[in-house]
This record gives structure tokens, C-alpha cells and sequence, in this order.
């Protein structure tokens, strides 16, 4: 019975914490995957990775190698508001597939999303990018679970060498998701623009508007002192959130770190790792032949 009570109360409260923070939780949205967005203050609209199969699927149209990456969020410390997620890219002559698996919770209140994504590089300076997800929550007790499918659409324009401006809209048809108070999911808008200084540092700038909360501002800074080394920091509002992290470059594999600190909350830890072939090494020419 004690063991019972504990549990309602800590069930209690974690349902209270997604509904008092919406926008630092999942609660049916499209969180950015992958430690470098999240050391950049949730920054992913201009990016071009693996992890642009859920955060931007406009970026899978620039990708030319085959990527797969695994993530992890510790959100606040705590097991059960852990974020884990996964991807896979394939480039192929017709346009870049991609997977991308999240899930979030424990066994009392957990979401899980799965979608495939498609992005195609319309010129040298735009691609376009789509996806289809499967979206299921379930919560123990009266709730049940629920599913959905929604869509995604994604637009990356580099305008010039150091300016490249990204759109990213998740749930533009506005899928209902329960019939009770017409409950729906999320849809969210994404505009960003990045600006490289030069090829070691670039700014980013991008607002995220949920069109039932307020809007979101973020700021994001990456540096490549050296070759094997990337070092990150970003801010974001509502809630306000400060972020850093690091990344290393180690031939095919590339590790991620970030860390983000919300003033009531506390720390989320977060990593990923992915493996992309490395082909920048270039072939030595025997001239004496």
C-alpha cells in the first residue's frame, strides 16, 4: 500500500512538471536529437546531419555519406525523464533516406515516435525535406495509449558562402490526437539562420513558435580551434536555459557532449556518438609513374 501511494504521488508529480514545463519536456513535440543541437541552445534548423532526420529533413538532401548515431538526455538527472533516440541516413542518386527512432519516460508515462524522412538537394543551394511519423503515448492507470501518424516538411536555403537560412514545420496538418477536449499534437515552426565568420566559427539564431505556448529565441556558437575538436555554447528562452558543450572528430566516429542547466530544474547531461565514413583523406599520386 505504501509502495502504491509513493508511486501515484511520484506520478502526480511528474504529470504536473510536463504540464508546468511544456517546452523543456517532450509532452508530444519534436525536441531536437543529438548532444551538438543541444550544447547549441536546441539550435538545428540550417544543420546538415544524421540528426536531420527528425530536426530538419531539408538537411538530409546535403548529406553525401551513409551516418547512423545513437543520443542520450539525462533530462534534470532523472531516470525516468530520460530522452533516448537514434538515426540512420542513406544518401542515394534519387535523394537521402533517413530513420529516426525517440523515446521518452519510463514505464509509467512514456512517448515513443518513429518516423521516415526523405530529403532531396533541389541545386547547390536548396534542399527540401519530408517526413511521415508514428507518434504513441502511454500512460498507465485510466489513460491507456494513444497513437497518431503526423507529418513534417523542411526547406534549407544557403544563401550566399556564410549565410544559410532553414524552415522546419512539425504537424502542419494539425492531427488530432484524442477525441477529448479535441486534443491534438503539437505543431511547431521553426525559422533559423546560421552566419559563418569563416570556416572555424559560425552564430546561429533561430525561433521556434508552438502554436499553443509562446515563442522560443535561441542563440548558438561553434568554434573548430583545431581539426579534431568543435567547442559549443547557446542560450534559449521560455523557459530560459543556458547550454555548452563539446565535440570530437575521430576519424568515422564523431562524440558529442552538451550540457544544459535550467535555474529550477537543474543539469541535463546529454551524448551522442555517430559514425559517418570519413572521405576527406585525399589519395596520394605516385608523379615518378
Amino acid at each position: 500500500m505504501e509502495y502504491n501511494k509513493r508511486m501515484k504521488k511520484f506520478i502526480s508529480t511528474i504529470i504536473l512538471i510536463l504540464l508546468t514545463f511544456p517546452a523543456v519536456f517532450a509532452t508530444n513535440g519534436n525536441d531536437v536529437i543529438g548532444a551538438r543541437s543541444l550544447a547549441l541552445g536546441g539550435f538545428s534548423t540550417t544543420l546538415s546531419d544524421v540528426w536531420s532526420t527528425n530536426n530538419n529533413q531539408a538537411g538530409l538532401g546535403f548529406l553525401t555519406d551513409v551516418s547512423g548515431g545513437i543520443s542520450y538526455e539525462s533530462r534534470f538527472l532523472l531516470k525516468e525523464t530520460a530522452y533516448k533516440s537514434g538515426a540512420f541516413a542513406l544518401p542515394t542518386k534519387l535523394g537521402a533516406f533517413g530513420l529516426s527512432v525517440t523515446s521518452f519516460g519510463y514505464s509509467a508515462y512514456n512517448e515513443t515516435k518513429a518516423g521516415l524522412s526523405y530529403g532531396q538537394k533541389l541545386n547547390e543551394k536548396i534542399a527540401l525535406g519530408v517526413q511521415l511519423n508514428y507518434v504513441n503515448i502511454k500512460l498507465e492507470q485510466d489513460y491507456g495509449q494513444k497513437s497518431a501518424l503526423t507529418g513534417a516538411i523542411g526547406l534549407i536555403m544557403n544563401l550566399s558562402k556564410e549565410i544559410a537560412v532553414g524552415v522546419h514545420v512539425y504537424n502542419p496538418t494539425r492531427t488530432k490526437f484524442a477525441d477529448y477536449n479535441n486534443e491534438r499534437l503539437s505543431t511547431i515552426m521553426k525559422l533559423g539562420l546560421d552566419y559563418k565568420f569563416s570556416e572555424k566559427v559560425f552564430l546561429a539564431v533561430e525561433t521556434e513558435k508552438d502554436i499553443n505556448f509562446g515563442a522560443i529565441a535561441r542563440v548558438g556558437i561553434e568554434y573548430n580551434p583545431i581539426d579534431i575538436l568543435y567547442l559549443r555554447g547557446g542560450i534559449s528562452t521560455n523557459p530560459t536555459l543556458s547550454s555548452f558543450g563539446f565535440g570530437l572528430k575521430m576519424k568515422d566516429f564523431k562524440l558529442d557532449l552538451s550540457t544544459s542547466f535550467h535555474q529550477t530544474l537543474g543539469i541535463t547531461p546529454g551524448i551522442s556518438i555517430v559514425y559517418q565514413k570519413d572521405h576527406s583523406a585525399k589519395k596520394v599520386v605516385n608523379t615518378n609513374l
